[in-house]
């Protein structure tokens, strides 16, 4: 899963990325770029990849889409006072609800359930609702329409693999605690700074992740570096 917040750096307007697996978390500050991507992720990543529309992760065909994200501009249709808008996000609201409700009940089943064909019908319906809305003149109705459009698959791949994650909520949070302590630091003033940053934030993080204590890894990594010697290996996996 991977995500990312804006913020300045010595006035320059950067954002922290993060990309998190079960074991593993690791921080990037950088311009909102495919760049970024191609640095950590690379050629050879054959994983799933859960992430928000930004349209530079479609180069990505193992991709997921958040459902929180959609689900969010669903309810702003909602609250609108336009009676289309109002409309469209309603229905998306009640569909996906209804396979919410089948993609839990499937994990709770035997097996890996195949939901796709059960609910091809629901979705061909849906595709042509929002194929009707994609020239909307309301701005956010057509917006909407366009983006499940253009992310179809990755929106929906999850009906026939139900075990995998529905949001990136994962990610978000793994954000959380960064972005407030870069409010109350107010940025970095240099770019080493900003590399140490991420760089403390995916020791710690991914210390955790593997329930292992990170401050007692870090006093070894100082004290053997101050020696001369080569950094110590991240923790392994508690139980692994």
């Amino acid at each position: 899963m991977l995500t990312r917040r804006r913020g300045r750096i010595w006035g320059q307007l950067l954002w922290m990325w993060v990309f998190n697996t079960t074991h593993l978390c690791v921080y990037f500050i950088g311009y909102r770029s495919a760049e970024i991507l191609q640095n950590v992720l690379g050629e050879r990543f054959t994983g799933w990849l859960m992430s928000n529309g930004y349209q530079v992760y479609r180069q990505f065909q193992r991709r997921l889409r958040c459902w929180a994200h959609l689900l969010r501009k669903a309810q702003g249709l909602e609250d609108s006072l336009n009676a289309e808008a109002r409309g469209f996000g309603q229905y998306i609201h009640q569909l996906f609800d209804e396979l919410m409700g089948a993609i839990y009940a499937a994990r709770a089943g035997p097996g890996d359930e195949d939901l796709s064909e059960r609910y091809g019908q629901r979705l061909d319906a849906f595709r042509a609702l929002c194929e009707r809305h994609r020239d909307s003149r309301h701005g956010k109705t057509r917006a909407l329409a366009r983006e499940f459009l253009n992310d179809w698959e990755a929106i929906w791949v999850v009906l026939k693999h139900p075990y995998l994650p529905l949001t990136n909520n994962e990610a978000e949070r793994a954000l959380r605690h960064w972005v407030i302590i870069r409010r109350l630091m107010q940025g970095t003033r240099t770019p080493e700074g900003t590399r140490g940053v991420a760089l403390l934030a995916s020791v710690i993080e991914t210390c955790r992740r593997r329930r292992a204590l990170p401050w007692p890894y870090l006093a070894s990594v100082l004290a053997e570096r101050r020696k001369g010697n080569p950094v110590s290996p991240l923790p392994a996996v508690a139980g692994g």
